[in-house]
């Protein structure tokens, strides 16, 4: 299980990116697609479920990008060296927000983690969440018939 994690990790900066741009394309087509002068509506329940899954994979994506960039790639001492951080290394980490800093022994840090990781999974999240309540209420809306 920890090995299919670790592949799930390894491989979320390429795929993830993959899937937002064909989201982001079914996305366009269904734009194109709609009338001009509809005006203003709740969007429908698969629009939002195409912008759920954009903004997931975009959280994803950033999640995945920040823990390899941080905890898998090498040993702690070889991440901090490869900072050119000088003295001795002791490495902290959080998993949220994602940080790895390399602290030498006189108190200097140096973050591993990109600094546009985390502002990237929240922003995700956030759109994930209200992605998902629009859906519901789209989907609510409809079935009761009401628009």
């Amino acid at each position: 299980m920890a090995k299919l994690a670790f592949l799930i990790l390894a491989f979320g900066p390429v795929l993830a990116p993959c899937v937002f741009v064909v989201a982001a394309t079914a996305l366009s087509l269904r734009a194109y697609r709609r009338l001009p002068g509809r005006g203003w509506r709740l969007p429908s329940v698969a629009t939002c479920a195409l912008v759920a899954v954009m903004a997931g994979a975009a959280a994803f994506g950033g999640y995945a990008w920040g823990v390899m960039s941080g905890f898998y790639i090498l040993d702690p001492d070889q991440m901090c060296a490869a900072q050119v951080v000088r003295g001795d290394h002791i490495e902290t980490r959080e998993t949220l927000p994602v940080s790895a800093r390399c602290v030498t022994s006189d108190g200097v840090a140096s973050e591993l983690v990109p600094g546009w990781v985390n502002p990237l999974i929240y922003l995700g999240l956030t759109l994930l969440v209200a992605a998902l309540v629009t859906g519901v209420l789209a989907g609510l809306r409809r079935r009761t018939g009401r628009r």
